[in-house]
């Protein structure tokens, strides 16, 4: 079966390797289950675990037993590492840099990646996305959600929009602007990934 180059970025093979390199590589400090590798990349778990062994036959990945478990960690050695790492971050890095910057912040119930970036992602055809937009359903603190937002623009290397929608609007659905995010592909943020 031949998978359509990813819109993202067509220099890697398809969106699940893209995903499961950009858990990895974005997050040098951490390690992760193929399991849960899948589920990050949406991907069966077949699927990830074949990605996963061409990427440690390529030396990009290591693998450590620990109890039961097999702990894959990116290969902070291979000379790879940093291009592949900036390919990443312009391409894949706002599904794992913005849950990350918003992990932990109170008040938000949910929170979402909208707008070109996300219409790449799900495959609409369109020049690269510039910036990137996240709804936030909820009421946290507008100077963490500021904070958060200075932090993954200074990671992503891009401007980071942040938008607030009450629980109540987000609900409702009849604001003109959630009508037209809803109608809009849109990714949703596991902000829980971050406490794995």
């Amino acid at each position: 079966m031949n998978t359509p180059a990813p819109r993202l970025s067509p220099l890697f093979r398809s969106d699940t390797q893209a995903e499961i390199l950009a858990r990895l590589i974005l997050n040098p400090d951490r390690s992760y289950t193929t399991a849960e590798l899948a589920r990050a990349a949406s991907a069966p778990y077949a699927t990830a675990h074949r990605e996963v062994q061409r990427l440690i036959d390529a030396g990009l990945l290591t693998q450590e037993k620990v109890g039961r478990a097999i702990r894959l960690s990116a290969n902070q050695s291979d000379p790879a590492f940093a291009p592949v790492g900036e390919l990443l971050r312009l391409s894949y890095g706002p599904a794992v840099v913005v849950p990350r910057v918003l992990a932990g912040l109170a008040g938000i119930q949910e929170a979402y990646l909208y707008g070109s970036w996300a219409a790449r992602r799900e495959g609409e055809r369109g020049s690269p996305p510039g910036d990137i937009d996240v709804l936030v359903v909820g009421n946290p603190p507008r100077s963490e959600i500021h904070d958060a937002a200075a932090h993954a623009e200074q990671v992503l290397g891009r401007e980071v929009n942040i938008r607030l929608v009450s629980p109540q609007a987000w609900r409702e659905g009849t604001d003109l602007f959630v009508k037209t995010v809803r109608d809009r592909p849109r990714i949703r943020l596991d902000l829980q990934e971050n406490s794995w």
